[in-house]
């Protein structure tokens, strides 16, 4: 009696396979059809893991555009670049870039607020993070008055965690219902309640509404700060969980957070494609909250133009990573109808500028003013009650918080030195500064958790 050919896992790993979803299928073939020799090779052929990528035994280097100016940007610095050199050693990445407004923002080798990561043919949701398309968009209210416009808007946007009710919902357009539904990656219930709910929606955090006077035109403009909230987050959660498969198979020595997916495989198609439909739902969220202020103010728009600071942006075979960094080359913005908008802090200009490549700026600008210090240490510095510093530091504009609780952590003070900032943009020629926005005021969230529900609740008990 013949011996019958009976594999296991085992046999596939002695053969030199790494473990995958297919080896039970592939396992049962084998057996059913007694396959050994020529023939189970050839069968197992389809199977074969490319070869493992190494990290570069080097980092590729790395256009460094910031400049330490005291002891505790010294220590930020530092951080920023150790961060960075150890990112550049991921084996896709091919050129980087660090802004003047870079600040770390988890372990070493996670790419920091203010970094530019160039990756061969790979999307890495990682350094694009959870905000994705996180963006800002101006518009021109004309001779309007700033405190009607600002009281107007406060009307019709919406800060906070969560999104709106059903009776407060913004109409989500068909188009975009349509894209969401096409898309692999985004065409789940939860996907689209999310899409629904948070239209018009602004979230917590650094995100904001401000409103100013154009330094030339002395025109009031209105812009808005936020990514792309609950769907972004969703998309993001799902391509870090595709990288963290491929990252298994093809470079288990890469950093999880730097993980990536291949662009030449369906994922990666499936991903980019969900990327720009998220893309365009993020310059609709803006727009919700623009159009309803100006149709309450029975006004139309002189001028309107937007950009993002936090996104994947695509030439050719390269995949730019700017993880809060404005791009200034035209070929990353397919809709661009104006300049672009740097936002410092509240107190503080947006700035709108022009600008070109080089060779050290790859293409980018300083999305802000960044921090130096993370918001507990910078908690811990200030005296005084929250209310005495507010009045200190918004001296002179009507600023606001949607929840009605002072954040400190958003004042001024927690910010990089704006001045400081905009000198190292012009010496390491990151943009030309074309107009300033100055501030009248602006609604940020404020510290919602304050007073949450759940917290109310913990204090009955």
């Amino acid at each position: 009696m013949e011996n019958k050919i009976n594999i296991t896992g085992k046999t596939l790993i002695e053969l030199g396979f790494r473990s995958g979803k297919w080896f039970p299928e592939a396992i049962d073939h084998i057996n059913v059809n007694q396959l050994e020799g020529e023939a189970r090779d050839r069968y197992l052929e389809q199977f074969k893991s490319p070869p493992v990528l190494e990290l570069h035994q080097v980092a590729i280097p790395l256009q460094i555009n910031i400049r330490a100016e005291n002891e505790l940007e010294k220590t930020n610095v530092n951080s920023v670049v150790t961060s960075m050199h150890t990112l550049m050693r991921t084996p896709t990445i091919v050129n980087g870039a660090v802004m003047p407004d870079a600040c770390p923002t988890g372990a070493n080798g996670t790419i920091p607020v203010g970094g530019v990561a160039v990756a061969k043919n790979a999307i890495h949701p990682g350094m694009h993070s959870a905000d994705i398309c996180c963006s800002v968009m101006l518009t021109d209210f004309g001779k309007s008055d700033p405190k009607t416009v600002l009281d107007t808007a406060h009307k019709n946007t919406h800060f906070g965690p969560g999104g709106r009710d059903r009776n407060k919902q913004y109409r989500f357009p068909d188009e975009l219902l349509k894209d969401f539904e096409s898309n692999g990656m985004l065409n789940t219930e939860k996907m689209i309640q999310a899409a629904r709910s948070h239209l018009g929606t602004q979230g917590d955090g650094n995100h904001f509404l401000f409103i100013g006077r154009s330094k030339k035109t002395g025109n009031t403009m209105m812009i808005t700060h936020h990514g792309s909230r609950g769907p972004g987050a969703n998309l993001y959660t799902q391509g870090m969980k595709i990288a963290e498969r491929f990252r298994k198979e093809l470079s288990p020595e890469t950093l999880k957070q730097n993980a990536w997916i291949p662009f030449d495989t369906e994922e990666g198609k499936t991903y980019w494609e969900a990327l720009q439909i998220i893309r365009k739902w993020t310059k609709t969220n803006h727009e919700v909250i623009h159009n309803a202020t100006l149709e309450a103010l029975k006004i139309e728009a002189i001028d309107r133009y937007w950009n993002e600071h936090n996104f994947v942006f695509k030439d050719k075979d390269l995949f730019y990573h700017a993880k809060g960094a404005t791009p200034l080359d035209p070929k990353f913005m397919p809709d661009i109808t104006g300049p672009r908008l740097i936002p410092l802090n509240m107190s503080e200009p947006v700035l709108i500028v022009d600008g070109a490549t080089t060779e050290t700026n790859l293409g980018f600008a300083p999305h802000g003013a960044g921090r130096n210090m993370s918001r507990t240490q910078h908690r811990k510095s200030k005296t005084g009650t929250f209310q005495e510093i507010f009045e200190e530091e918004t001296k002179g504009l009507d600023v606001r918080f949607f929840s009605n609780e002072i954040d400190i952590t958003e004042l001024p003070s927690a910010y990089k030195n704006a001045e400081t900032v905009r000198n190292q943009m012009d010496e390491f020629r990151l943009g030309t500064v074309i107009d300033e926005v100055v501030p009248y005021g602006c609604i940020m969230a404020g510290d919602w958790q304050k007073n949450a529900p759940w917290k109310r609740r913990k204090k009955r008990r």
